[in-house]
Formats: C-alpha cells, structure tokens, sequence
C-alpha cells in the first residue's frame, strides 16, 4: 500500500500533465491573450433573472442545509491518476475540494466498491483495506478541507468546523470475505456502510441464514444496509430483519427510465413504510440525460416515498455521464434552483439535501447502541448457518 501511495503523492513527470483528462464541464472558446500576455477569463453567460434569483434562494439555503452526497467514486479514480492536487483543483476529476466547495456540499459517502471481475475471499478483503487506507490517507493530506465521520454528530462536528465530512463506505459485500469479524475489523477502521448484493448470501433469492445474521451484526456496529444493485428480494428481507434505516445510494424510479438499480414503485412504497431513504444519482443512465429528468425522478421517489425518503447521490468520478447542468460537484445549487423552480418549499429542499442522511445516521446509531445493549459480537460463521 505504501507504495501505492508513494506513486500517487509524487509529482508527476515532465510533460506528464499534459496528457492529463481536462474537465469536460463548460467548455468555451480561450479569449486572446491581452496585450500584457494574460489570458483574460471567459465572461459568464448572462442568466435570466428568473433563474439569477432561483439560484440566490439556492445558496443562501444550502449555506445553513449543505449536500449530503450519498456516493462518491473518489477513492477508484484516485487510485488510477499518476498525479493529483485536490486543493488546486487542475485535475481531470468531477470532484475536487474547490468544486465542493462551490457546490454546497457538507457531506459525501465514499464508494470502496470493486469492478465485478475482483477475486472473491482474500483478495476481495484487500482490495477494500486498500481503499479504506487510502480514504484516511486522502482525508489526512487535505485535512483543512476533509474530516473522516462515522455518525450523524461527527458529520455536523465537521461542517460547523467547516469541514467536508467523508463517510467511508458504501463498500461492496464480497469486502468483508464472508466473515463478520472482518465486518467488524472493517467497521473498527472507519466503514459506515455495505452494499448487499453479489454473494453467496445476499443474491437473486434474497438473504440466507448467514445473509441475516449480517444484517443484525450491521445493527449491532451502526453499519448501514446499502441495497442499490440488490435484487428485490434481498431488499424485501432486509427491510423485514433489519432495525435500522436501509439505503439505496445510486437508484432511481423504475417507472420514469428502466436501470436494473433502479427501483419499482412497489419497493419505493416499501421504503417509505420503512423509513428508508432513496438517493437520486444525477446520472444520465438511471435518472436521464438532462436536469428535469433528474429532478423528475427526485419528485416521483417524494411523491411514491415520502418526503423524507429521498436524497440525492452525485455519483461523480464513477465513469458515468451526467447532464451538463450538472457536470461536476459544483452543480448542486443549480439543482436546487430547479426544484424552487417547480414550487419545492425550503422543509422539503432542506430535508432533501441534509435532512433526510441525517436522520439515518440517526437512526443507525440509536439501532446500534439498542442493539448492544442486549446482544454481544456474533460468533456466527457462514459454513455453521448455511451449510
């Protein structure tokens, strides 16, 4: 891992920046260059005023109610760059501390998931201690604009302290190894949620008797159930065993654009009964290729949820494309504008935007010391309940 790190940190070669990605979001024609040899920025679009006032209202609201970001692909693409400087923001990334910064945003979930093709047991604990070890090692290089959390007090520690708060996680399954004292030791390093899909024990046919006894070990340590790419029949049987708020941190409505992640009304009704919470990607493949597509999906999963079920996922440095209002992580006032656009009041914006991952956190947490208060570690092992 150190030398993993070590080839990240370093600088990069001569003329290696050059063959970097540049960012793809609002690109315009370079003006000349001045006679004194500066190259003057290009002049903003002129906005309507409708929209100028729409987005006023927008960041005065998301100055006291930031993003809760409910997925960040940050750690993968982070691992694949030669060079990076997420406080000078220059990389080819949608994320950087600046463009956080500017988009409002208080809070992100880190994704430590793994390709399909990553090897099962060992290698996939490995893969994921990799990751994590460089989540911590990121947080700690940009320590004045990023803090680690674990719960709904650290995050709101860390943006009245004026930092953006990362929660490690949502990590895939095969990540604990089939192993709930490796979910635990994952827990113990930071881990805030696990995505319950592409196992033995949590699969096309729902949870097995190990699959369960992880979901109440998940309670036990305040691990949130991440269920986005689970089959429908997981997501029933960990709505039904499990104590705590579920998620699911990249899907939309079934009904407005066909994604195997996103979800039937039937589940979002489900949801909703549950008190679970429904994060809306701002991703052209699950939610559409423009920003009202987006923002209808985020107000069919309220109407068919819940107010109080729905969030919003960026989903940026995923390799996924999005609308161009919503290129990079600078973009979430331009989404709120939208929603005051189309008669959202400021409870149901603020609800959405930090509210609702907040009151899962919550949520999470009281499950767990309720949780601890009558039942130890299990010693459960996956040969014992499954055979």
């Amino acid at each position: 891992m150190a030398d993993l790190q070590d080839e990240l940190d370093s600088p990069a070669e001569a003329g290696a920046n050059d063959e970097r990605t540049a960012p793809t979001h609002d690109v315009r024609p370079v003006p000349a260059p001045t006679d004194d040899g500066r190259t003057p920025e290009p002049a903003p679009e002129p906005l309507e005023p409708e929209l100028r006032d729409a987005l006023e209202r927008a960041e005065a609201l998301l100055a006291a109610h930031p993003v809760a970001d409910g997925y960040s692909g940050l750690p993968g693409a982070l691992r694949e760059l030669p060079w990076y400087d997420l406080e000078l923001g220059d990389t080819g990334l949608q994320t950087d501390l600046p463009r956080l910064r500017a988009g409002r945003v208080g809070m992100q979930f880190w994704s430590l998931q793994m390709p399909d093709a990553e090897p099962e047991g060992d290698r996939a604990v490995s893969s994921a201690l990799e990751q994590l070890d460089l989540v911590k090692h990121v947080v700690a290089r940009y320590a004045g604009g990023l803090r680690v959390a674990r719960d709904a007090s650290e995050t709101t520690d860390a943006r009245n302290c004026g930092r953006i708060a990362t929660l490690i996680g949502p990590a895939s399954a095969r990540a604990i190894g089939d192993s709930l004292g490796a979910l635990r030791s994952l827990h113990t390093l930071g881990l805030s949620s696990l995505t319950l899909a592409g196992t033995s024990w949590a699969g096309a046919d729902g949870l097995s008797a190990f699959g369960e006894e992880v979901v109440r070990e998940m309670n036990r340590l305040g691990v949130l159930a991440d269920l986005s790419g689970a089959s429908e029949a997981t997501a029933h049987r960990v709505l039904a065993v499990s104590k705590a708020p579920s998620l699911w941190t990249r899907s939309g409505a079934r009904a407005l654009r066909e994604h195997p992640a996103n979800l039937s009304d039937e589940l979002l009704a489900a949801v909703g009964a549950a008190k679970g919470l429904c994060l809306v990607p701002l991703t052209a493949d699950r939610a559409g290729p423009t920003l009202g597509d987006v923002a209808d999906h985020l107000e069919h999963v309220r109407r068919v949820a819940g107010a109080e079920c729905v969030g919003i996922s960026g989903m940026y440095d995923t390799r996924s494309g999005h609308p161009g209002e919503l290129a990079d992580a600078s973009r979430y006032p331009r989404l709120v504008a939208e929603l005051f656009g189309r008669g959202w009041t400021e409870a149901d914006v603020t609800a959405l935007t930090w509210g609702n991952v907040q009151r899962v956190l919550r949520g999470a947490d009281f499950t767990a010391r309720a949780a601890r208060e009558r039942r130890g570690a299990s010693t459960a092992t996956i040969g014992r309940l499954d055979g």
